[in-house]
């Protein structure tokens, strides 16, 4: 079976390596309080884009800082409550096209497809397409990028739930890569979450992607990092440990609800590795699928798992 990480066996032992802050279960209970007492301050305007069997919204809402934070919001026609996505993103990217939720939309469920602030769609007031993963990471964990952004994912959960429309035992989250480890995140925050689909998820086990000299794309900001900032790796264990705090392994044990995960073990962006460091932590009902031959990119047939996965909701 082809690899450019460990074999298969070794994968489905692995643990991970990246150190966890000793206080990660403290401060992500004080970060989900202050998220919890933060207004929501939202507001909900119906969207140009038309279509036959339902309505578009242009969902804004407060994040933790103020930050206004955007997401595309589509209902399908009911008379009665009906499941919700929420779906989130890939790094450097956006929500994508109203037309692109379309088919969970004519099955009867509502879509949510946030905006990352500060990256390409329209949250935020800046557009960082890299960088964000070393943001704010030598100040207070709450000033790191994805603390913000994590909240931000969990605030929209919280929103949600509050929607009329939207039945509360039928909201799952998915994403991939970037928008993997947000569905697993916001999954872990909010304990109300039903499932969890995340595919080749970003945000694992740095360490480990260190170790490998094998992590391209956004991890490669790591390696920036520490020639401009730390070029001896004299704070090396520091930093690692600092990423801890939103590294998704260290959630596992947040997890009751279903997690369904998508790993290709050609993956040279998100090592598989990192990502079973996340998977074999799970204690709650869990499934992976392998694809031995697949990277970081459209795996053949996956849409159309996902795809039925989410009919089981109705």
């Amino acid at each position: 079976m082809p690899s450019i990480d460990m074999k298969l066996p070794e994968l489905k032992k692995y643990m991970g390596i990246n150190p966890k802050p000793k206080d990660f279960n403290e401060k992500w209970k004080e970060f989900v309080e202050l998220a919890d007492k933060a207004p929501l301050n939202y507001k909900i305007v119906e969207s140009s884009f038309k279509f036959p069997f339902g309505k578009a919204y242009d969902l804004t809402f407060d994040g933790i800082d103020g930050e206004k934070i955007y997401c595309k919001m589509l209902l399908p026609k009911s008379e009665k409550k009906v499941p919700g996505i929420l779906e989130f993103h890939g790094y450097g990217g956006y929500s994508r096209e109203w037309s692109n939720k379309l088919k969970y939309v004519a099955n009867g469920m509502g879509v949510f497809s946030m905006d990352c602030r500060d990256q390409p769609g329209n949250s935020g007031k800046e557009n960082y397409r890299r960088g964000n993963l070393v943001r704010g990471l030598e100040e207070n964990p709450l000033e790191m990028y994805y603390v913000k952004t994590f909240l931000d994912g969990y605030r929209l959960s919280k929103i949600v739930m509050e929607l009329k429309e939207i039945d509360n035992d039928k909201i799952v989250t998915l994403g991939g890569s970037q928008g993997g480890a947000l569905a697993i995140a916001v999954g872990a925050l909010n304990p109300k979450i039903k499932e969890i689909f995340s595919v080749y998820p970003f945000l694992s086990d740095y360490k480990r992607v260190w170790e490998m000299d094998l992590g391209e794309s956004p991890y490669q900001e790591l390696k920036d990092y520490f020639r401009y900032k730390d070029p001896l790796h004299e704070r090396e264990e520091e930093i690692f440990t600092s990423l801890g705090y939103v590294d998704i392994q260290n959630f596992s044990s947040f997890i009751k609800n279903k997690v369904i995960m998508a790993t290709g073990l050609m993956d040279r962006i998100c090592p598989p590795s990192t990502q079973f460091a996340f998977y074999n932590k799970l204690q709650c009902e869990k499934k992976i699928l392998i694809y031995p031959d697949f990277g970081h990119e459209d795996i053949i047939g996956l849409d159309d798992i996902i795809y039925q996965w989410s009919l089981k909701l109705l």
